[in-house]
């Protein structure tokens, strides 16, 4: 046979292996579905789908490999299809890992199963720039008149002006099922006039549309990018869930918010963590939360607020009597407006969620705070005061708030100078918290007798998972004590690496532990007031 001929047979043939047919397509789902709902050390650690999610996110990753695959098969046109293949596999076993590895979404598979809304997805992968091409092929589902899909979630793909251009004659068509919006993270990595621009045209594509849920976080907005999104914040009354994390929202981008938000008695979720909001924005802030009655979950950690925003702040959310997490985490509020927060606080009974680590509060905020706690809040199963400078001075104080939260499974106290003394007042106070799950005592100056204390009371609870006491002065006697305390239960004890059995010893350890144990055995913490 003519050698040209056997080529052109080659490549015809060669040519069959890409596309795959329907069925080939229909395979891979299958088997990806059974893969992820296949119990495995992954499903272990991190859950295991259900079959519905689970078939839902393989057609959406074998979609994605093969648009992946398909873009790869044209740009090399002289190929016989094999590396396409290739891809399309290997794209395909790296997305299904990283569902499996993502685990189960609890919280969107409620709210499927009780409203019926369906979730399109396009944020799994690799985080990547899209032009128009990649745009036309991850959106196809959407293009289908006969779609259901009421939450989008377009995160961890850069959309240049092309792509966000067909984007949003897409969403436009959409708008009116749609309940549920994820923007966040959609133009990273873009010139400033390009992103703009990308958002400007995603805002007047959802202009007019009635959602619950919005998400325009990761995208660096400052208050350009808040105006840039003007036209879809401004049609929005029914808004249940705002989401400005990680945004640059600063003073003049919070006064954009509250300029433009048309209405919040709805609002239940209202996050700007990571942000540079300083004390005008904080107040800025404030004027929003002020006019949230339905608050359930607030966050504004990580956003440079000190003591004049921290007491605006507090004072706002007195009016939001519904709240039930708090995290103000990493921030500068100080004495002042640890005493703030505690008159605030006094009001906040079904608060179950407390955050309020690196605030500066010192005893006199940590006490206001926990004088305040003793009578509220009785409910509470969190609470995380880390790196506030807190001593033995206020600890009394705190462990009678801690004593009285019966509910109390996690509880953080790390980064502070509690020391022995302390220590051994908040393991009597959790003694009979059955529920209690974490306790994280690391860095505080702890030895020997105060370690010995906190093993004691949490190794006896057999709903326990985790002892934090890393980074103390524990002699190397009393490590050997704690860990044969936690022989029979080892993953319960956290590691006790950085711990430095020379540091600070400023009296003889010896003495301390005859005498400390005891002198506190008969102390008992007080539930009420004095």
């Amino acid at each position: 046979m003519d050698h040209s001929v056997k080529t052109t047979q080659s490549r015809v043939l060669s040519v069959k292996m890409w596309p795959p047919s329907k069925s080939t397509r229909l395979m891979l789902v299958e088997r990806m579905t059974k893969n992820i709902t296949t119990p495995s050390i992954f499903s272990r650690k991190y859950g295991l789908l259900s079959l519905q999610e689970a078939e839902d996110d393989a057609k959406r990753i074998e979609d994605l490999a093969f648009a992946t695959a398909n873009k790869h098969f044209q740009n090399e046109p002289d190929g016989d299809g094999t590396s396409a293949v290739q891809v399309y596999a290997k794209e395909s076993s790296k997305l299904m890992l990283d569902v499996i590895k993502r685990g189960p979404q609890e919280d969107s598979d409620v709210s499927s199963k009780q409203t019926g809304d369906v979730l399109f997805d396009i944020s799994c992968g690799r985080r990547a720039f899209i032009d128009e091409d990649e745009a036309r092929e991850l959106l196809r589902p959407l293009t289908d008149p006969h779609n259901s899909f009421t939450k989008i979630r377009f995160s961890n793909r850069s959309f240049g002006s092309e792509a966000a251009k067909f984007a949003a004659t897409v969403l436009s068509s959409i708008k009116d099922q749609l309940t549920e919006v994820d923007l966040s993270d959609v133009v990273a990595g873009r010139p400033e006039a390009e992103a703009l621009e990308a958002m400007n045209m995603f805002s007047s594509a959802l202009e007019g549309s009635k959602l619950r849920f919005l998400d325009l976080s990761d995208n660096a907005l400052g208050e350009k990018g808040i105006r840039a999104f003007a036209s879809l914040i401004k049609s929005q009354h029914d808004l249940e869930e705002l989401y400005l994390m990680n945004d640059g929202i600063s003073e003049d981008a919070a006064r954009a918010v509250r300029e433009l938000l048309p209405s919040t008695g709805k609002i239940r979720v209202l996050h700007f963590h990571n942000n540079m909001t300083g004390d005008e924005g904080a107040i800025a802030i404030a004027e929003i939360v002020r006019q949230c009655p339905s608050l359930e979950d607030f966050r504004c950690s990580s956003t440079r607020i000190g003591s004049e925003g921290g007491v605006a702040l507090a004072e706002a959310l007195e009016h939001c009597t519904h709240l039930k997490k708090l995290d103000l985490r990493d921030n500068m509020f100080g004495v002042e407006g640890g005493i703030a927060l505690a008159k605030t606080l006094s009001v906040l009974t079904h608060l179950t969620q407390i955050y309020m680590s690196y605030l500066n509060l010192e005893d006199e905020g940590t006490e206001a705070i926990a004088e305040a706690l003793l009578k509220s809040a009785p409910s509470l199963e969190v609470l995380e005061l880390a790196g506030n400078d807190i001593t033995v001075n206020s600890t009394a104080k705190l462990a009678a708030c801690i004593a009285s939260k019966q509910s109390l499974s996690k509880l953080n106290l790390s980064e502070n100078e509690l020391k022995d003394e302390g220590s051994i007042l908040i393991a009597k106070a959790v003694e009979g918290h059955d529920q209690l799950l974490e306790v994280d005592l690391s860095t505080n100056m702890i030895r020997r007798a105060g370690a010995r204390a906190l093993a004691q009371t949490v190794v006896k609870k057999h709903t326990f998972k985790l002892l934090n006491i890393n980074g103390n002065y524990i002699s190397d006697e009393g490590i050997d004590e704690v860990n044969d305390m936690f022989k029979d239960c080892p993953d319960k004890l956290g590691p006790l690496d950085d711990n430095d059995p020379e540091g600070e010893d400023f009296e003889d350890e010896s003495e301390e532990d005859n005498g400390l144990e005891s002198k506190l055995g008969g102390l008992k913490i007080k539930q009420e007031e004095e």
